[in-house]
């Protein structure tokens, strides 16, 4: 059986087609000796700096264009559509700047996710997920620099549980928001897919993108969208807020456990990753 599939899957795309790249290794020593290394941890650094600093100006933007005690109405501002947009356009941005540098994760959550696909290493996940959170700090930081009034003010583009809803249902939300956009870096990224579809010229940077903005617009009235540890860790740093750390947890766990979800199901059940090692098995055997 597991013969069969393996056969079947050389036959309908050849060896030639396309390339599986090794699996990374757990602990490379090696790595924290390259340059390569470093200049990828720039890269995620400034990448979520950029991330954080535009969309958080962004939601408060929003939210001072629509505050009706200085003359604002609902009509005005950007709406949760532009919101949504904002965060899905600077991924789209961010991704096709860096993916060949650091892979454009900007994202603790797709980072865990791609280690446990064995995309990344562990030092590798570990150091991008510190980058990842000190440019979300910095990238909030210096949004409230340039608007500290309006920033203390409207919220500071923190992550929390919206009145209306419990921590259960947040919860939900942000597992299944992570694990579309985590599934989407997969299939979006998978060597197998480009040579199949080569005649279809789609940048992986879009659906990426376009997975941000969809998710955006189911949970931004639950969570405010996190989906991203780094981008609501470094909101509720600078606002410091006391609901915000209660909420925190769930912008953890939740992009964790979508994530882990995710890479299971695209590695082991879509790509066969058991099945073949388990044939590979018994043909050595």
């Amino acid at each position: 059986m597991a013969k069969d599939v393996e056969v079947q899957e050389q036959g309908e795309y050849s060896a030639k087609d396309y390339h599986d790249p090794p699996p990374a290794p757990l602990f490379d020593p090696e790595e924290l000796t390259q340059w390569s290394l470093y200049r990828a941890l720039i890269a995620e650094f400034i990448a979520t700096l950029l991330f954080l600093y535009v969309t958080v100006l962004t939601i408060i933007g929003y939210k001072r264009q629509t505050d009706a005690n200085v003359g604002g109405t609902e009509c005005d501002g950007v709406g949760i559509l532009g919101i949504a947009w904002a965060f899905g356009g600077m991924i789209f941005i961010l991704v096709y700047c860096t993916a060949g540098i650091s892979g454009g994760h900007i994202n603790p959550a797709v980072t865990f996710g791609l280690f446990l696909g064995r995309k990344v290493s562990l030092i590798r996940a570990l150091l991008y997920m510190v980058a990842q959170c000190a440019g979300a700090i910095c990238g909030t930081g210096l949004a409230k620099g340039f608007q500290k009034a309006y920033y203390n003010r409207y919220g500071g583009g923190a992550n929390s549980v919206a009145d209306g809803y419990n921590k259960g249902t947040a919860l939900g939300a942000e597992i299944i928001g992570t694990f579309v956009l985590v599934y989407t870096v997969f299939s979006a990224t998978d060597p197998k897919r480009n040579a199949r579809d080569s005649h279809v010229p789609v940048l992986a940077p879009l659906p990426i993108g376009f997975a941000v903005f969809m998710v955006h617009l189911a949970t931004i009235p639950v969570t405010g969208t996190g989906i991203n540890p780094a981008r609501s860790f470094g909101a509720a740093v600078i606002y410091n807020d006391e609901k915000i750390w209660d909420d925190q947890w769930i912008f953890w766990v939740g992009p964790i456990v979508g994530a882990a979800v995710a890479a299971f199901y695209h590695q082991y059940i879509l790509r066969a990753a058991a099945i073949k090692a388990l044939g590979s098995f018994r043909s050595n055997a």
